[in-house]
C-alpha cells in the first residue's frame, strides 16, 4: 500500500525508534481506562516463532495499558522451555517439558495459551485449551489433515459457547489495509463481480539442505518443517497464508482443487519442493495457487484478484465507505504485534470470537490441493470436510505418526526420500 502520509503504524514506529515516550491514555484515549489490568499468558512451543509471539504479546500489553505477565512455558524439550524462562523470567518449575507439556501448562493459571508448535499438535492442544477455558492464539496451519481441521472447527464452536477468544496467526487478516481492502472489494464491492485470481509463495529453499536420517520422535520433532505428518508439506505450512487470502476475498473456501507437484531437489524429508492447483471457487471463480521453494528460480509471494472494474492485491484498495476497524482498537507497529494486540484487546471486551473456523477451512484448502497433487485426483471440499460417506478414505485421511502417537510412545519413523507419486495405481 502506497501511503501519502504518515500512518498510525509508521509514526509508532518511528517514535518508538527514536526512544519517544507515549503513554497509553494519552495516545489511545479511551482504551486507557483498562490500564492495570493483568493478564497471564502461557506458551506452548518455545521455539521462534514462539518467543516472537510472546514478546509481541507483551508489547501489545504496553500498547493497551495492560499488565501482561507470562505465567508458564511448554515445549517438547524442556531444556527449550528452561531457555526461554531466563528470556521471560518464567520460574524453572513453570517450565514444562516434553510431548505432554501442554496439559501441565493447561493446570496452571494461565488465561491466554499461545501456540506455536508444529502444526500436527495443533488440534489437541486447542481441544485441551477449550476445555480447561482458556483463550487461546494459534499459529496457522492449525492442522495436518482433514480430520484435525474438523476438529479445530469443533473446538472453536464449543470455544463460542463457553464465550471464549481464538485469535489466528493468519496475519495478513490483521493487517489494516488488507482489512479495509477487503471491506472495500469484497464487502462493498467497490469493484464489481469477482473474476479469478491468483495466489502465489514462490520462494528459494527452506529448512535442511542434508538428509536427516531421523532414528527417534525427538528428530522428527526437531526437524518437523521436513515431515509431511508435522507440517502438511509447504503448501499447508507456508501457502496457506495466500490459500487463506484467496478464501477470504472469495467469501468461501474452494468447492474442488486439481493440482500437480513433484520432488526435484530435496534430500531431506518427504516433502515436494513445488505445487501448483487450481481452485474452483464456484459462480465461474477459479483461483491458481502455486507454491516452490527452489533456488534460482523466479520468486514470488502475493495475491493478484481481477474483479469487473479493476484488480487488488489484496492490500492496495484501502478505500472502504465504512471501516470495519472496531473503535478502541489501536494499530500496532506490525502484523504480528498486531495480533496479539486483537487477542487482548477481544478477551478485555469479554465476548466470545471464533476465528478457528476460517484458519482451519484455509489449511483445508491447503491440503485439499496437496492431495490432489499427490494423487492427481480432483478433489471435492464436500467429500473432504462434509460429507463422511462420499469419500470415506478422503475424509478420514489421517496422517502418521499422529500427535497421540508422540504421547504414547507409538511413533514410527517415515522414510525419508519416499514421496507419493501422482497417477499410479
Amino acid at each position: 500500500m502506497k501511503h501519502t502520509g504518515l500512518s498510525r503504524r509508521r509514526f509508532m514506529r518511528t517514535a518508538l525508534g527514536a526512544g519517544v515516550a507515549l503513554s497509553a491514555p494519552a495516545f489511545l484515549g479511551g482504551a486507557a481506562q483498562a490500564q492495570g489490568k493483568t493478564f497471564k499468558i502461557g506458551l506452548i512451543g518455545c521455539g521462534g516463532r514462539g518467543r516472537g509471539a510472546v514478546t509481541d504479546a507483551l508489547e501489545a500489553g504496553k500498547i493497551l495499558g495492560f499488565n501482561v505477565q507470562v505465567a508458564a512455558l511448554a515445549d517438547y524439550f524442556r531444556d527449550r522451555a528452561l531457555r526461554a524462562g531466563e528470556l521471560f523470567k518464567v520460574p524453572p518449575e513453570r517450565c514444562f517439558g516434553g510431548p505432554a507439556s501442554y496439559q501441565n501448562l493447561m493446570e496452571t493459571d494461565v488465561q491466554i495459551v499461545l501456540m506455536a508448535t508444529a502444526p500436527l499438535f495443533r488440534p489437541l492442544h486447542l481441544e485441551a485449551a477449550v476445555k480447561s477455558g482458556k483463550h487461546a492464539f494459534i499459529e496457522k496451519p492449525v492442522a495436518v489433515d482433514p480430520p484435525g481441521c474438523r476438529r479445530v472447527i469443533a473446538a472453536g464452536e464449543e470455544a463460542k459457547r463457553k464465550g471464549l477468544v481464538i485469535i489466528a496467526g493468519t496475519e495478513m487478516r490483521h493487517d489494516w489495509s488488507f482489512i479495509k481492502t477487503h471491506q472495500a472489494v469484497a464487502v462493498e464491492k467497490a469493484l464489481g463481480k469477482l473474476y479469478a485470481g491468483r495466489v502465489s509463495f514462490c520462494i528459494a529453499h527452506m529448512f535442511s539442505e542434508q538428509p536427516i536420517n531421523p532414528t527417534s520422535a525427538d528428530d522428527l520433532v526437531r526437524t518437523w518443517q521436513n515431515w509431511l505428518a508435522l507440517s502438511g508439506d509447504h503448501i499447508v505450512e507456508q501457502h496457506v497464508h495466500n490459500i487463506d487470502i484467496a478464501n477470504w476475498f472469495c467469501g468461501r473456501p474452494p468447492l474442488s482443487a486439481v493440482g500437480f507437484g513433484a520432488r526435484a531437489r530435496r534430500r531431506a524429508g518427504d516433502m515436494y519442493d513445488f505445487f501448483s492447483v487450481d481452485y474452483d471457487y464456484g459462480d465461474g471463480v477459479h483461483i491458481h495457487s502455486m507454491c516452490r521453494q527452489v533456488n534460482g528460480c523466479w520468486d514470488w509471494v502475493g495475491h493478484d484478484f481481477i474483479y469487473e472494474k479493476g484488480r487488488t492485491n489484496g492490500s492496495d484498495y484501502a478505500q472502504p465507505q465504512q471501516s470495519p476497524l472496531p473503535a478502541g482498537l489501536p494499530q500496532g507497529p506490525s502484523d504480528h504485534v498486531q495480533e496479539q494486540l486483537d487477542v487482548l484487546y477481544y478477551v478485555n471486551k469479554g465476548e466470545p470470537l471464533d476465528q478457528a473456523r476460517a484458519v482451519a477451512e484455509s489449511t483445508a484448502a491447503a491440503i485439499m490441493g496437496r492431495t490432489s497433487a499427490y494423487t492427481g485426483a480432483q478433489v471435492f471440499w464436500e467429500e473432504m470436510m462434509v460429507d463422511p460417506n462420499k469419500r470415506p478414505e478422503l475424509y478420514n485421511l489421517t496422517l502418521k505418526p499422529t500427535a497421540e502417537d508422540f504421547e504414547k510412545g507409538t511413533v514410527e519413523i517415515p522414510k525419508e526420500n519416499v514421496v507419493p507419486a501422482a497417477g499410479t495405481r
